[in-house]
């Protein structure tokens, strides 16, 4: 058999190539066998690759082939074949001959043309149109577009929704959803009625932010320390905190929001707010020790990725990291074309400390550098000059010496020269974030299996395909950076793109509703869930983006429909169809969040500290938590109650030491990103808010204000429910709390008031 063509003629695949891979190849790649569902006696099937959704064969391309870098032995952990003897040199010098000349398979056809995948079909993956409002025949009860796709259904069943809720159970509803407190005494007094400017008096208070920043806080796994063995603290990243307030106080467009996360050192106004935003990147947990770098690495860009992927598009792309994915439309170029998006980022860090970085303009950042740089070289020299004045060596000093060296420094003119330019030219404040310190990037390769130790083909930057009918530009004309987040950036953050206004919209109906119309709310795929109301949905998406991409317009829409505005009374039969309630026949029956649960608390002892931003605080911790570390002090700094009285979103999120009550309240898994808090009714809850030190504490402030506020059992009765649950007390009730008084505490009272569940449920 003739393995080498003929000089300067093509190699001959039925005499050459075919009968080489019968005999070494088609044994576990044919038609009887695919191991690791790669098949290679069909050429189509050869360039779409296995499982790692790498193709085995690139045609012109022998070297970016899989199959000659398995049969040539380039990688020592995958020869091929595993068994037998190996490829001679001659026989892979044909496979390289044959591939690089295009790899012909007379017979079968030159392109592969790929079948019609129903995948593709799938509703998200295609740009929302605006429906057409549909018609319905209780007109009376459409208050706003919403209701009239949520009623047709419901007519379509021949139901009715449930009736309205009532006015004070509807302002209590309104002040926990959008602010995350109970109106107080005088807020119930003042409200005559007008829903329409509640809700837009609501969304004006900075507590708004407080609330609704905490839910994006979840989907961007926000913490404060980088978890793993030593759990360090990022240094300032409380000020990514405070930006998404500041960002949802301000109502700034969802797009622009999407686009400062994501690339907001690469924006023509760069800034330091924008800066601030960046730490998105860098909000994950931290191996500051991984005992394999290179793998290290790329877990962090994977956690970029995924959070990217989830949080602004709904998908889970990170599934495709070592093999095209299962079950969605995306594949592992798709994957890795993402990662390369990210490739350029790297993590400020001398060895294992974290470092910040300036922030401001890059004007401002390019001259505060400047004025270090001549710093540093004033002390170095004056170093320099007192050594050789002193006769050592600056290199080797002594402490004795390096205190007499750092004494006489300090009185040499050098220092006022550096006083002079730090007068010149003011310190800048520091962030958290990632960087870019160029714009060239290394190359990313698709990674074999997942592994950094396996390189295979390069790839460009790229969004997933089956989203974009050409792909965004990622040239730049910048030099600090690639510019390829901002590309992605602008991509993600326009209309083009199918997903992300339905999932940011789907996930405020969610933050309000307790469930979303799609109730996977990270996962739009195939194998999310079905939209409940897909129309809605669309409809919603467009007139977001149509209104300037306004969060805040957004929740008014919502808060002005009758389908926010119903009760949540039951209806047996209803329920016995929908258990899930999946047409809105009623409000949802939710638990507040535990940030929620405990800034009410707060509110009705008195003791809320209104304070909005800044470093995080330390709430009181059980010394039963702490009495497993080696250094208590260190890990949790001592209670002050004044400062710890801020709303909880102020709170340390440390992540191998969370708040007891806030974890047994269902606070979200901070390491990656959350679509939902789950809700769970477990023992622990009752135990941590009858019997543990917070919600104690609470009753006794409030039984302190009640004394303060009110004379006598029945008045301190009725201001309690009011200050609590918004509303005067029946007369059951009211007779109740008057029996228990002959018998109990006052602070036993509000105890039992503070852990109704009325308390800890919005109406």
């Amino acid at each position: 058999m003739l393995l080498i063509s003929v000089a300067g003629l093509a190699a001959d695949f039925e005499r050459d190539v075919r009968p080489l891979l019968a005999r070494k190849c088609f044994g576990c790649h044919g038609a009887g066998l695919q191991k690791s569902h790669l098949r290679l006696d069909r050429r189509a099937d050869m360039l779409r690759g296995g499982e790692s959704g790498i193709p085995a064969v690139v045609p012109g391309k022998s070297a970016d082939s899989l199959l000659i870098r398995y049969v040539s032995g380039t990688d020592p952990k995958l020869v091929m074949p595993p068994a037998g003897p190996r490829l001679t040199a001659a026989e892979i010098a044909l496979l390289k001959e044959w591939i690089d000349e295009g790899a012909r398979w007379p017979g079968e056809a030159e392109t592969v043309a790929a079948k019609a995948d129903p995948r593709l079909a799938h509703w998200a993956f295609h740009a929302p149109g605006k429906p057409a409002v549909p018609a319905t025949r209780d007109a009376a009860w459409v208050r706003n577009p919403i209701d009239a796709f949520v009623l047709s259904k419901l007519e379509a069943k021949g139901w009715r929704p449930a009736a309205r809720a009532t006015d004070g159970d509807l302002l209590r509803r309104m002040y926990l959803d959008i602010t995350g407190l109970p109106p107080t005494i005088a807020e119930q007094d003042a409200f005559r009625g007008d829903f329409e400017e509640l809700a837009r008096e609501l969304l004006a208070r900075g507590s708004y932010g407080e609330r609704w920043a905490r839910h994006w806080l979840d989907v961007v796994r926000y913490g404060d320390t980088n978890g793993y063995e030593r759990d360090e603290i990022k240094p300032q990243v409380w000020k990514f905190r405070d930006y998404v307030i500041r960002s949802f106080n301000s109502d700034k467009p969802f797009d622009r929001f999407v686009m400062e996360q994501l690339a907001g050192d690469e924006l023509p106004d760069a800034n330091a707010e924008t800066l601030l935003a960046t730490g998105y990147a860098r909000l994950g947990p931290w191996d500051d020790e991984p005992a394999d770098p290179a793998e290290d690495r790329f877990d962090q860009l994977d956690d970029v990725l995924n959070t990217t992927a989830q949080g602004f598009l709904g998908l889970t792309l990170a599934c495709a990291r070592c093999h095209n994915h299962k079950f969605e439309p995306l594949t592992t170029k798709d994957y890795y074309g993402m990662i390369a998006v990210f490739n350029g980022l790297e993590r400020p860090r001398n060895g294992r400390t974290e470092l910040d970085r300036p922030i401001g303009t890059w004007a401002e950042i390019d001259r505060f550098n400047e004025r270090e740089k001549k710093i540093a070289g004033l002390r170095e020299a004056a170093k320099a000059e007192w050594a050789a004045a002193a006769g050592v060596d600056v290199k080797k000093l002594s402490k004795e010496q390096a205190k007499a060296m750092a004494e006489a420094l300090g009185k040499l003119p050098v220092e006022e020269e550096v006083a002079r330019l730090k007068r010149e030219t003011a310190d800048l404040p520091r962030g958290y974030f990632m960087e870019e310190r160029s714009a060239t990037v290394k190359p990313t390769h698709i990674l074999i299996r997942g592994k950094a130790t396996s390189p295979g083909p390069e790839v460009e930057p790229s969004v997933p395909a089956v989203l974009a009918k050409t792909q965004p530009t990622f040239a730049f004309a910048g030099t600090r950076t690639s510019g390829r987040r901002l590309g992605l950036a602008r991509w993600i953050a326009s209309r083009e793109n199918p997903l992300t206004a339905r999932v940011i919209v789907n996930r405020v109906w969610q933050w309000h509703f307790g469930e979303g119309i799609v109730r996977t709310a990270n996962d739009f795929g195939v194998m999310g869930d079905k939209p409940s109301h897909e129309a809605l949905i669309d409809w919603l998406a467009v007139w977001f983006m149509d209104n300037g991409w306004s969060l805040k317009k957004l929740h008014a829409l919502i808060l002005g429909s009758n389908t926010y505005r119903m009760a949540r009374t039951g209806n047996a039969a209803y329920a016995a169809a929908d258990p899930e309630n999946r047409l809105l026949w009623r409000m949802p029956y939710r638990r507040l969040e535990a940030e929620a649960i405990l800034d009410s608390a707060l509110a009705v002892s008195g003791k809320l500290n209104p304070a909005m931003y800044g470093e995080f605080v330390y709430p009181k911790m059980q010394k039963e938590a702490l009495e497993g570390s080696s250094d208590p002090g260190k890990i949790w700094k001592p209670f002050e109650e004044e400062k710890a009285s801020r709303r909880a979103i102020y709170y340390i999120v440390k992540r191998s030491l969370m708040v007891p009550l806030l974890e047994v309240l269902d606070l979200c898994d901070t390491a990656r990103p959350a679509a939902k808090r789950q809700t769970t009714s477990v023992a622990p809850q009752a135990l941590q808010l009858f019997n543990g030190d917070f919600m104690n504490r609470q009753a006794k402030y409030f039984a302190e204000r009640l004394r303060r506020e009110a004379q006598g059992d029945a008045a301190r009765i009725e201001r309690a429910y009011r200050l609590a649950l918004a509303r005067r007390p029946r007369a059951g009730e009211r007779e109740a709390m008057l029996r228990f008084l002959r018998t109990g505490s006052l602070e036993e009272m509000c105890r039992v008031i503070l852990n109704l569940n009325e308390f800890a449920y919005a109406n």
